[in-house]
């Protein structure tokens, strides 16, 4: 029988009568069962794994998986599902903690935001499904607006459906853009700070001309509060990455926000393959992993952490101011990644932040900087217990080493 026909069959068949018998799983081949848990496969295939004093750059693989989404992912990994049942049960759950009226489990932030558009754009149709990205000649909507500030390269994402971006700066410029073409209004919030509308009122700008408005917040948490903050503000769909701050999995992100959008939105996702977004594979472990992360999340006690993350930034400042000519300063970013991050800068004719950099990534321990025009930015949101005393440690030594 070829796929395509058994796939078809699987809509009329019992579910009973698909499997010819029960599976035998090898004992050795048990999921969760911890053997082999001991094996190296960094050492051995020759990757060189870092603590990350720098963030939850996708470069350097996001953020760690929390203890309960690993245990989620390993519980769930020797048992099939239907992945839209799993869907709608998990997106239930997840809608009703971000205080949204439906939500989905996506492969990232950058594929709810394809997805969301999607969405927007061909409703529940499923004949305009399959035409995207061929907008022309469809009757679709073809414009999508955004604020100049807010042009970053991560709108590929957008354009990924075949829409075209509409730029502007202004509440007049929306007012004279906004035509029969405008299919959305989308926002991004790390950026809002530099943008001339901010969030309230470009909802409102979309309210009072009925067209929905998107926010991406792939980042922006901490604070919890940003998980309802903006569906409770009125943006109809919402999108952020799993792999960051939730300490989800790295390759999950959720579409959340009204009903009808979401809906429309899940005839582009696997299983379905009539789609653009049937590349966009989330599996069952990562649907799980998901649930649990935000779970986690939004029972953690955020503050207690914060006090940590400041005493563990005072260790490394501590150590690096330390030495001679070196000058530090903690800030919190007001948008984005919102956690105590420590700058250090120093004369940069005597040490080059490149020599500094390289001399911590490949020192043993290897350590991960983010750098900036006058300096590095280190930030402890993302270590492991003990490693700030690392850090601290050999950031004094390399800086001694020039310095004195």
């Amino acid at each position: 029988m070829k796929r395509r026909d058994m796939l078809r069959g699987l809509t009329i068949l019992p579910f009973a009568a698909t499997l010819g018998g029960d599976l035998i799983i090898p004992k050795k081949a048990k999921a969760g069962t911890g053997q082999n848990s001991k094996r190296n496969l960094f050492e051995e295939l020759g990757v060189r794994p870092f603590i990350n004093a720098a963030g939850t750059y996708t470069f350097m693989t996001g953020s760690l998986m929390r203890e309960e989404v690993i245990d989620a992912i390993r519980n769930t990994a020797g048992d099939f599902c239907l992945l839209d049942e799993l869907q709608d049960k998990v997106g239930e759950k997840i809608a009703a903690m971000v205080h949204a009226e439906s939500a989905v489990v996506t492969a990232g932030a950058f594929s709810a935001l394809t997805l969301g558009v999607a969405g927007v754009l061909t409703g529940n149709d499923v004949e305009k499904v399959k035409m995207l990205p061929q907008l022309e000649g469809s009757g679709m909507k073809t414009e999508i607006l955004i604020q100049k500030a807010h042009a970053i390269d991560y709108n590929h994402a957008l354009t990924n459906t075949g829409a075209k971006l509409i730029v502007v700066e202004t509440t007049e410029d929306v007012e004279k853009a906004i035509n029969g073409n405008t299919a959305l209004m989308h926002f991004l919030n790390i950026e809002a700070d530099h943008g001339k509308i901010m969030h309230e009122e470009w909802v409102a700008l979309g309210e009072k001309h009925s067209i929905p408005t998107s926010i991406d917040i792939a980042a922006d948490v901490p604070p919890v509060s940003n998980l309802w903050k903006f569906n409770d503000m009125g943006f109809h769909f919402v999108v952020i990455s799993g792999g960051k701050a939730l300490r989800g999995p790295q390759s999950a992100g959720l579409l959340m926000g009204k009903k009808d959008i979401v809906t429309a939105a899940r005839l582009h996702m696997p299983p379905r393959g009539f789609n653009i977004g049937r590349g966009m594979k989330v599996n069952k472990e990562e649907i799980f992993g998901m649930y649990a992360a935000l779970q986690h999340y939004i029972n953690y006690d955020h503050e207690a952490e914060w006090k940590l993350w400041e005493a563990n930034t005072a260790t490394i400042e501590n150590a690096a101011k330390s030495v001679k000519g070196v000058t530090t300063r903690v800030f919190v970013p007001p948008l984005g990644n919102i956690t105590p991050t420590l700058e250090l800068s120093w004369d940069l004719n005597r040490l080059p932040i490149k020599d500094f950099v390289e001399k911590l990534r490949n020192g043993n321990p290897s350590i991960e900087v983010m750098p900036y025009d006058k300096g590095i930015h280190i930030t402890v949101w993302v270590m492991r217990p003990g490693q700030e005393k690392i850090v601290a440690r050999r950031v004094r030594e390399e800086l001694s080493a020039v310095f004195g």
